[in-house]
């Protein structure tokens, strides 16, 4: 599965030009836009590879890939938001409680809160890919919600191995990319193209995951595969 995933985009003819438009989507990631076109690809990837479709996308529906990753990123946005809202919470009322000095007591209820924050946000990073994945396969905001459908996937030890697989490729990439942002010049463009690389090769592991887990249905249209999902 690692060796395929690596591979999956080199096995695009396109796979130098998509690298690179995905690299400066990151880089400049923080005008949104970009960032949402970015995570559209993403989104894309996971749903042809749940339904067991080895093209390789391309930047090339623009608007689609907007609007699809715009949702993923609030997808993101939403999961993370309530950990952080139940830490905030309680680390505020600890604060306030103990008034201006935070005895023993206090100290260990801000570790313990700032222990299940963490677990928590852990929690949401653990079901996220899952979310994206049921989303791109019926592009519904609220099928990443859905928590009858997520539940078996969440629990079951694949999701869990393939799921570590994807971080695992992540932080391998985050490391690359940490190294070549010391390079003059050129090194913020190339880290960017490795990490778009490496998230790309992430969400190919999702989607593989998914497809095992939770088959889609697909029909042939014109020769190539394609899905009956809603459109929305």
């Amino acid at each position: 599965m690692l060796q395929e995933a690596i591979s999956y985009l080199r096995g695009s003819d396109d796979v130098w030009k998509t690298s690179i438009i995905g690299g400066v989507l990151l880089l400049f990631g923080f005008l949104l836009i970009p960032l949402f076109l970015a995570w559209g690809y993403i989104v894309e990837v996971v749903d042809r590879t749940a339904r067991g479709d080895d093209e390789v996308p391309v930047f090339e529906d623009w608007g689609q890939l907007t609007v699809d990753g715009a949702k993923a990123v609030a997808i993101a946005i939403v999961y993370s938001f309530v950990p952080a809202v139940i830490g905030v919470v309680l680390i505020g009322s600890i604060v306030l409680g103990s008034g201006e000095t935070i005895g023993s007591l206090g100290a260990a209820g801000l570790a313990f809160t700032g222990l299940l924050t963490v677990g928590l946000l852990l929690a949401a990073a653990y079901a996220f890919p899952a979310a994206v994945a049921h989303f791109a396969a019926e592009r519904r905001f609220g099928a990443s919600f859905d928590v009858e459908t997520l539940r078996p996937i969440l629990w079951n030890r694949t999701y869990a191995t393939r799921w570590l697989l994807s971080v695992g490729i992540v932080l391998a990439g985050s490391i690359v990319t940490a190294a070549l942002n010391e390079l003059p010049m050129i090194g913020l463009l190339l880290g960017s193209i490795v990490g778009f690389y490496a998230l790309v090769a992430a969400f190919y592991v999702i989607g593989q995951t998914w497809e095992e887990l939770h088959p889609l249905p697909t029909t042939e249209r014109g020769g190539e595969l394609s899905s009956d999902r809603p459109a929305v």
